[in-house]
C-alpha cells in the first residue's frame, strides 16, 4: 500500500487543490477505508462559492483537527482497509458512512439526538472527509451495505437519512394532507422519508420541469408550480382544505413565510432548507393560529442510515433517479460551479481512485 493518496484541499471560496498527502492513520476505534464514491451537496457549493460562512474554514468547531484547509466531502461510501480487530466489520466490507461523529455522553446523547451531540464533528466539514482515495472513520458511523446495491445508489445514503431525519420529525400523522415546498435533491429525500414512514397524501411545489415530473415518479399524489397565490391553489388543490403539515426544503426567500401562509391553523410547518438570507416571519399571525414551527438538520446515524439503505435497496428507482456517473477528483471544481448555477439535477458523485476525466 502507497504512504501518499489523491486528495481534494479546500483552502477558501474557489480554492479547491488537487494534492498528493499522506494517508491518513486510523485509531483505536477508526477504520481505514477505500473510498469508492463521494458525493457533493448544496453546501459544499455555498462554501465553494461564498466561502466559509458556514463552517468557517479558519474557525471549525473547537474539537476539530483541523483550524486550516480541510479535505471536504461528507457523503462517501468505501471498502474497509483496516479495522481494529474488536469490531464486525472486517477489512474488505463495503461500507456507508454517516459522517457524523457524537461523544455518546453527552445529554442529547443520552437523549437519542446524536446530531445535536455537544461535541457534534462533521467529517468533510470539521474533520478530513471523503474526496481523498482514503480517509479515517469511526468505526461506530459505518453501516455495512447490503448485498446487491449499487455504489452509485449507496453513495445517496447520507443524504437520504437527511431527508428521513426531516420527515420524522415533522410529526405527519394518519390522515395528514402534507405540502413539500421544492423538489430538488433535499425535497425529494424527505418526500422518499415521507413515503417510507407512512402513506400521507403529498404535495410538491416547484417550477414545472424535471423536478416535478421526478417527484410524481417518487410518489407525489399532485404536483403544483409557485404563485402569487398558492395558498389559494393549494387550498383549491386540496378540495378546500389546508395542509397540517407544510415541509420547505428549498431554502429560498419568502418560502418559509410562504409555508406558515398557507398551513391549517393548528397545524406544522417544517423548516429544512437552509435560508441564504434571514427570513422575515408574521409571529403575529404564528401565535393566534397556534402554528408549530421546528427545525431540522443532518440525522442520526443509528436510525436514519439503515433506514436510508434499505429504502435504496428496496427501491431501485430511487437510485436510479439520482445517480450519475462517476467523474474524476479532478473535475471537482468544474463539478462545484455547475452544482451552484443549477445546472445539474441529480447527485454528482466522485470516484477519487478515478484519474480519467469523464464528462457531466
Amino acid at each position: 500500500m502507497p504512504s501518499t493518496m489523491q486528495a481534494a484541499v479546500y483552502h477558501g471560496a474557489r480554492d479547491i487543490r488537487l494534492r498528493h498527502v499522506a494517508i491518513p492513520t486510523p485509531g483505536a476505534t477508526e477504520a481505514l477505508v477505500r473510498v469508492l464514491r463521494s458525493g457533493i451537496c448544496g453546501t459544499d457549493a455555498a462554501e465553494w462559492t461564498a466561502g466559509p460562512k458556514i463552517f468557517p474554514v479558519h474557525h471549525r468547531h473547537p474539537h476539530s483537527r483541523h483550524l486550516g484547509p480541510i479535505i471536504p466531502g461528507h457523503e462517501f461510501v468505501g471498502e474497509i482497509v483496516e479495522v481494529d480487530t474488536g469490531t464486525d466489520l472486517a477489512s474488505g466490507t463495503l461500507v456507508a458512512s454517516g459522517a457524523g461523529i457524537w461523544c455518546g455522553t453527552c445529554r442529547r446523547c443520552h437523549e437519542g439526538r446524536t446530531n445535536r451531540c455537544a461535541r457534534y464533528q462533521t467529517l468533510g466539514l470539521d474533520l478530513d472527509g471523503g474526496m481523498a482515495e482514503y480517509v479515517a472513520v469511526p468505526v461506530r458511523t459505518l453501516r455495512r451495505l447490503p448485498p446487491g446495491l449499487p455504489l452509485d445508489h449507496a453513495a445517496l445514503a447520507q443524504p437520504l437519512a437527511v431527508g428521513i431525519h426531516a420527515a420524522r420529525r415533522a410529526g405527519v400523522r394518519d390522515g395528514d394532507h402534507v405540502v413539500v415546498i421544492g423538489a430538488g435533491a433535499i425535497g425529494s429525500f424527505v418526500l422518499a422519508g415521507l413515503k417510507h414512514l407512512g402513506d400521507y397524501d403529498i404535495t410538491v411545489i416547484d417550477f414545472p420541469g424535471a423536478r416535478l415530473e421526478r417527484a410524481r415518479r417518487l410518489g407525489a399524489a399532485r404536483t403544483l408550480p409557485p404563485s402569487s397565490a398558492l395558498s389559494a391553489d393549494v387550498r383549491d388543490a386540496l378540495g378546500g382544505r389546508k395542509p397540517d403539515v407544510v415541509i420547505e426544503a428549498s431554502g429560498a426567500p419568502g418560502q418559509l413565510a410562504a409555508a406558515l401562509d398557507m398551513v391549517a391553523d393548528g397545524g406544522r410547518v417544517q423548516a429544512v432548507g437552509i435560508p441564504k438570507q434571514h427570513p422575515t416571519l408574521d409571529l403575529h399571525s404564528m401565535i393566534f393560529r397556534e402554528i408549530t414551527l421546528d427545525t431540522t438538520l443532518a440525522h442520526i446515524c443509528d436510525t436514519d442510515l439503515p433506514a436510508a439503505l434499505d429504502i435504496l435497496t428496496a427501491t431501485p428507482e430511487l437510485g436510479n433517479e439520482f445517480a450519475r456517473p462517476p467523474i474524476a477528483l479532478a473535475e471537482l471544481g468544474d463539478a462545484l460551479d455547475q452544482l451552484a448555477a443549477g445546472r445539474i439535477e441529480g447527485k454528482i458523485l466522485i470516484d477519487p481512485g478515478h484519474r480519467i476525466h469523464r464528462p457531466y
